[in-house]
C-alpha cells in the first residue's frame, strides 16, 4: 500500500501531531511519502497557464510539480494537511494546488484518480478548520476524487501541543485515532467509488472538450480526452 502525504507547513506543530496519529495505523504496513511545503515545493504558481496549453512539463517548476504529481497517482491513499491561516488552508498549500491546475476536470484529469481516497487533516484556533478544509476538497474533488473524508479540530485558548490541557489532546486524540482506525478497515485494493457529482461534472466537461477538440484536434486538453476514449463512451471509473 503507498501513502503520499502533503503537509501544507513544515512546522511540526499540531496538525503535525495530529497527522502522525493518523499515520501510526499504517507504518508496518505501508510505503509513506512525505512533502513538506513550501520546502517541496518553493515557488508560486505565476499563472502563464503553459502547464494547461503546452503540457505539465513546461512548467517553470516541473521539477518539483512532477515529483509530486507522480506520488499522488501512485499512492492508494492522499493525505492533505494543513492548519487553518486566516480561515484558509496555507499559501504554500495553495501554491502546489495552483500548479496542479492541468488535473482538473476540465483539462487533464489523471484516470487513476477516480479511483482514489483521500484524508484531510486541518485545525486552527476557533473557528476556521472547516474552511481551510474546504479549500484542499475543492481541489481534490475536481482531480475526481470522490471519497474524501475531513478532520478538523477547533482549538480555544492556545495552538500549542505541549500547553493544551489534557483533557483537550486526549479529545484531539481519540477523535483521529478514530479516523486511523476507520481509514485502516479500507480495501484499498478495490477502487474508491465515483459519486454521481463528479460523473455529472465529467459530463459537462467532456461536452466542452468534445467542442474545442472538434474545433482544433491539435488542442492538446481536447486530443488528451480524445486519446483517453473519453469523448466516445469511454468513462475512467469504468477503466480502473
Amino acid at each position: 500500500m503507498n501513502i503520499t502525504v502533503i503537509n501544507g507547513t513544515e512546522k511540526h506543530g499540531v496538525t503535525y501531531r495530529l497527522k502522525e496519529m493518523f499515520l501510526a495505523a499504517f507504518r508496518d504496513r505501508a510505503d509513506i511519502t512525505e512533502y513538506y511545503l513550501p520546502k517541496d515545493c518553493p515557488h508560486f504558481c505565476r499563472g502563464c497557464v503553459s502547464c494547461t496549453i503546452k503540457g505539465e512539463n513546461t512548467c517553470k517548476d516541473a521539477e518539483y510539480i512532477v515529483k509530486i504529481d507522480r506520488s499522488l497517482l501512485e499512492a492508494d491513499l492522499i493525505v492533505m494537511t494543513s492548519p487553518a491561516y486566516v480561515f484558509h488552508t496555507t499559501g504554500a498549500m495553495k501554491a502546489l494546488l495552483d500548479h496542479l491546475v492541468y488535473r482538473w476536470l476540465p483539462h487533464r484529469p489523471a484516470p487513476e484518480m477516480f479511483g482514489k481516497r483521500a484524508v484531510i487533516i486541518t485545525q486552527c484556533l476557533g473557528a476556521g478548520a472547516k474552511s481551510a478544509a474546504k479549500d484542499i476538497k475543492h481541489s481534490l474533488s475536481w482531480w475526481g476524487i470522490s471519497e474524501i473524508e475531513i478532520f478538523t479540530g477547533a482549538l480555544m485558548g492556545d495552538i500549542v501541543w505541549e500547553r493544551l490541557s489534557e483533557k483537550k489532546r486526549s479529545e484531539l486524540t481519540q477523535k483521529v485515532k478514530k479516523l486511523s482506525h476507520k481509514s485502516a478497515q479500507t480495501d484499498y485494493t478495490k477502487p474508491a467509488h465515483t459519486n454521481l457529482i463528479t460523473k455529472l461534472k465529467f459530463s459537462v466537461c467532456r461536452l466542452m472538450q468534445q467542442k474545442l477538440h472538434k474545433n482544433d484536434p491539435e488542442y492538446l486538453d481536447g486530443k488528451y480526452w480524445a486519446e483517453q476514449g473519453w469523448l466516445g463512451k469511454a468513462r475512467p471509473w469504468k477503466q480502473l
